[in-house]
């Protein structure tokens, strides 16, 4: 498994939306709060054969409230 740290930019006011539907999820093994340009900062593992890129935009990108 491999550690993937993701930096996630919420819509306003829909922080807490997102961080709660990354947990239902199941995706984040670990979020974070940020201050600053982006919101959240999430860890995720994937295995070798997984693709960051293709798991972000399944699994990531479509969740209502990132931008």
């Amino acid at each position: 498994m491999k550690p993937i740290f993701i930096q996630l930019q919420c819509a306003p006011g829909r922080t807490y939306e997102v961080a709660d539907a990354l947990y239902k999820a199941e995706i984040a093994s670990e979020l974070y709060s940020t201050s600053g340009e982006y919101d959240l900062l999430m860890k995720i593992y994937l295995t070798a054969a997984q693709d960051a890129g293709k798991f972000i935009n399944e699994k990531i990108a479509s969740i209502p409230g990132i931008v």
